[in-house]
């Protein structure tokens, strides 16, 4: 059997050999750096590799990514052009996002962060009881997970949208297509979540501009990628009290410096990028039917469109 290679600064290789020896018997499971011949390895299960890593191996036939993100596949400019891209969509990791997504809906919702503050001042106060479905979320992306996470909320009443390349077709979840639409999105919504692959087009998306667009008191959340924020912008936007709060679980540099000001700021809460981590039990099933899939020469499952880069 050809070689799989396994390699992620974040996950447990012995977790991912357990799972997959379990699913794949026999399967040649090799972990960096123990990689042996290069030029047996047709199967790469990655995360976060260096630049120009993969292209040691001249037999790859598919590299997959060990979350729902390729961008830091595609980041590497010496990326083999050939082998299938394929990312791992887990139910596992989609109900972890939702979770996430909903605990910081409900958090600002409630007015979580003004009760911490009459706490830390020793306040007793009742602030007025929201209203749950006037509450407009807005979940800017529409794939696997963030159609998951849109139906979790809108599971409680809130008045959910949601905004994607294409149209959706989700029950009790509004749907807004293209650029044309953005805005209209974007007015309409009081807590924005942000759960969009990072691509070219969705680089920096979220900034000055898009802020402005949002109704004033809005809320931000973003758990998609980091580089789609702009982090000076947003800051700007909490400090003139356009934009409420902020919860934040992605960064552009992770770990977050220690002196950058997402730390102390009294509007954003800090997340170290742990709202979907991926999970060898469950995420070893796909990735089991994929290295059968690629070492029968059938097409995988879940291969991402190097041109959309998702």
């Amino acid at each position: 059997m050809p070689a799989v290679l396994f390699r992620s600064p974040n996950d447990s290789s012995e977790a991912w050999r357990k799972s997959l020896s379990e699913r794949v018997p026999g399967i040649d499971f090799r972990a960096d750096p123990n990689i042996g011949d290069p030029a047996d390895v047709e199967f790469a299960l990655v995360w976060k590799v260096p630049a120009g890593y993969l292209k040691q191996f001249p037999n790859l036939k598919a590299i997959c990514s060990l979350g729902q993100g390729v961008d830091h596949i595609f980041a590497d400019p010496d990326l083999p052009r050939g082998p299938h891209i394929i990312r791992l969509v887990d139910p596992w990791m989609g109900r972890a996002m939702a979770e996430w997504v909903l605990l910081q809906v409900l958090r600002f919702h409630r007015q979580g962060p003004e009760y911490e503050d009459l706490q830390r001042r020793k306040e007793w106060k009742s602030l007025p009881a929201p209203e749950t479905s006037t509450r407009r979320v807005g979940i800017l992306g529409l794939g696997a997970l963030g159609a998951e996470a849109a139906t979790t909320v809108a599971a409680l009443g809130f008045d959910v949208a949601g905004w994607s390349r294409t149209r959706k077709s989700i029950p009790n979840v509004t749907s807004y297509a293209g650029p044309d639409e953005l805005d209209a999105f974007l007015a309409r919504t009081d807590i924005l979540c942000g759960l969009l692959p990072l691509t070219p087009e969705t680089t920096d998306l979220m900034d000055a501009e898009l802020f402005a667009k949002l109704p004033k008191g809005a809320f931000v959340v973003n758990s998609g990628r980091g580089a789609q924020l702009v982090e000076d912008d947003l800051l700007a936007a909490l400090d003139s009290g356009h934009i409420a709060g902020a919860s934040l679980d992605v960064f552009r540099t992770e770990p977050l410096p220690l002196d950058h000001p997402f730390w102390t700021h009294p509007r954003v809460q800090v997340w170290p990028h742990v709202s979907a981590q991926t999970n060898a039990d469950s995420g070893a099933d796909q990735v089991a039917e994929n290295i059968r899939r690629v070492f029968a020469g059938e097409k995988p499952i879940n291969e991402v469109d190097p041109d959309r880069q998702y």
